[in-house]
């Protein structure tokens, strides 16, 4: 017995030692924290780049008397550039390296922004949604990369604690967006305070062209910004891939399109970007059905963002307690209540239900996100390709609830249906695909999908 004993204590001491250092290492190192900062920053260029774009939608259709399908091409040239770009960028990091990525990002980027300024010059509004699909590839070369790349700088122990640090930046930016939004394009635009069908062509000429110039003057001066960043970048001592994987690019997707738990999460996240996005579009038709004009309803989106981000440090506390696939559940069910409320309420109560949406979207992304690359091996970096592809959910949806509002006209409340008007009724695509995220949840528990 006292051998057994004497044995035993130095491995508790080890085993002691052991965790104690465990607890010493850092998140960052401190050889990494030049290029770790660069590349969070990252994180708040394309939060921005998203909110100063979803109020363009209600923007562009006064300016260009546009019909509401033809207003949500916005979202659908800016988010089908995710659709469009994230497996090339997977492929292009994985034969050259993560900065090269980067810097292809910020360079389409850059370009993207500064085409508003020949875009406004020659009024064409297809001008304007090939400058966002262009700069949406580069937001594409930018998430592709930029996950893996904190991931991979330093001890894997802490890579989930360093890209939460780093994720915590996109909000910053996504309410700068917004902030801008406001402040400096829809507190300036003309067209929303008067009714084009009362001027002469000369007077709505003027106008047109002068608010085309509000919307193009802070993109000009982002594509500059990123300029200047693209140049500390390319100058920066950056570290490179730690490995390359030469697995043939197809030979890993065939493998990844026969895990169920995969192929679940991408469709999944389609449904789910496209949820979040027409709820963050659309919260201005809905407020201004209430006789809120869109400089107002941007405090709304605020709000919108504010709720979201108490849920997402609220429900990450949660996940120490509760299955992921459990609480993925429990959100995308309270969104479903949230969401029937948003349609059968017509009143500012209907409008608090929107915004309340917002909170049970809140974690929905990342947990899609783990659940779907769980056990993917060297799949993980293809596999994480594809759920940014997913974005473009964020593409379509938008303009499919665009057909719906244009059911009795271009106005947002031509008629009604089920007793609301029809902007209400096109938050049932919303609806549709909380209603598929609540399966998947479920799934991945009942069936350890």
């Amino acid at each position: 017995m006292k051998n057994t004993i004497t044995q035993e204590r130095p491995k508790k001491t080890i085993t002691e030692n052991e965790i104690v250092k465990e607890k010493k290492v850092p998140i960052v190192a401190k050889k990494v924290v030049v290029p770790f900062i660069l590349i969070t920053s990252l994180f708040a260029l394309w939060g921005f780049a998203n909110d100063i774009t979803n109020p363009m939608v209600s923007a562009f259709k006064k300016i260009l008397e546009l019909d509401n399908f033809q207003a949500s091409l916005v979202q659908l040239a800016f988010y089908g550039g995710y659709g469009t770009m994230a497996l090339p960028a997977a492929i292009f990091i994985k034969k050259y390296s993560y900065k090269k990525g980067v810097l292809l990002g910020l360079g389409l980027y850059a370009i993207g922004s500064l085409l508003f300024y020949p875009a406004a010059v020659y009024q064409e509004y297809y001008f304007f949604l090939t400058a966002l699909y262009i700069l949406t590839f580069g937001l594409a070369f930018l998430e592709t990369t930029a996950n893996p790349y904190i991931l991979a700088m330093g001890d894997p122990r802490t890579a989930t604690q360093r890209l939460n640090l780093a994720q915590a930046f996109n909000p910053i930016g996504a309410l700068s967006g917004l902030f801008v939004a406001q402040t400096f394009v829809l507190g300036a635009l003309q067209s929303d305070d008067v009714d084009f069908s009362t001027l002469t062509l000369e007077a709505k000429a003027a106008i047109k062209t002068a608010d085309l110039l509000v919307i193009r003057d802070p993109y000009v001066a982002l594509g500059c910004f990123v300029l200047i960043f693209f140049a500390v970048i390319a100058c920066a001592n950056m570290p490179e891939n730690s490995h390359k994987n030469d697995t043939a690019v197809w030979v890993s997707i065939k493998r990844l399109f026969k895990k169920e738990r995969f192929v679940g999460g991408v469709v999944a996240q389609t449904f789910y970007v496209g949820a979040q996005i027409m709820c963050w579009t659309y919260i201005y038709q809905y407020a201004e059905t209430l006789g809120i004009n869109n400089q107002t309803a941007v405090y709304y989106a605020m709000s919108s963002l504010g709720v979201f981000l108490i849920g997402r440090w609220l429900c990450t506390y949660l996940l120490k307690f509760i299955n992921s696939g459990k609480l993925l559940s429990i959100l995308a069910l309270a969104a479903i209540i949230c969401t029937l409320g948003t349609i059968f309420i017509h009143g500012i109560w209907g409008l608090y239900s929107l915004v309340a949406i917002s909170f049970c979207m809140s974690l929905m992304f990342p947990t899609i996100y783990g659940i779907a690359l769980e056990g993917l091996g060297e799949d993980t970096k293809y596999g994480s390709a594809f759920l940014v592809m997913a974005i473009v959910g964020g593409a379509i949806m938008p303009s499919l609830q665009g057909v719906i509002l244009d059911v009795g006209g271009p106005g947002y409340e031509d008629i009604r249906i089920l007793g609301v008007p029809e902007v209400n009724i096109s938050f049932v695509l919303p609806l549709v695909c909380f209603v598929v995220v609540a399966i998947f949840g479920y799934r991945s528990i009942k069936y350890k999908l």
